[in-house]
């Protein structure tokens, strides 16, 4: 019981770790105008970023799920019971994170930027594009975790061949 617990404590531990830039980028950033602001969250919402990011965290959870379970069974069992426990606990904090990214909205763009941003994403193709979104961004995920694991294997094997004729036995 107690290993599980550790397992289950150092999950959260990495998942915590993945917020903490986010929340770096928050406080550090300068304040935006009220009316920037205003309209970044305009944005947010036409964009439906709470629901792009539920869309997309269980694909993320998935790409997490090697690295933690490492091929052990009793561990992938664990993440998987926990998994939903996880995703329900960031839908209660999406307002935050809708908050963040108005903030970063408005401190990047002008309030006139915002609302042809705005114009774009309630245009038909805006509409399609953010329909699109999360099946086209998960899709880019799986690219780059495959093209990541092929250069690693590439580079991993370059880095031998080389530290082998440096005379390192390997």
């Amino acid at each position: 019981m107690l290993h599980r617990l550790l397992r289950v404590t150092g999950l959260l531990v990495v998942v915590m770790a993945l917020a903490a830039p986010l929340a770096r980028a928050q406080t550090a950033a300068p304040t935006p105008s009220p009316e920037a602001l205003a309209v970044a969250k305009e944005l947010v919402a036409t964009i439906h970023l709470a629901d792009q990011f539920k869309t997309l965290m269980p694909t993320i959870m998935k790409g997490l799920k090697p690295a933690i379970v490492q091929g052990r069974s009793d561990v992938d069992r664990d993440y998987d019971a926990l998994t939903p426990v996880l995703l329900e606990g960031f839908q209660a904090r999406y307002d935050e994170l809708s908050e963040a990214v108005a903030i970063i909205y408005a401190n990047n763009f002008t309030p006139d930027d915002l609302q042809g941003l705005i114009a774009f994403y309630k245009s038909p193709v805006g509409q399609k594009f953010l329909q699109k979104t999360p099946v086209v961004t998960q899709q880019s995920l799986l690219a780059g975790q495959k093209f990541g694991q092929s250069v690693a294997a590439d580079m991993r094997q370059r880095i031998i061949e080389e530290l082998r004729k440096k005379g390192h036995d390997l």
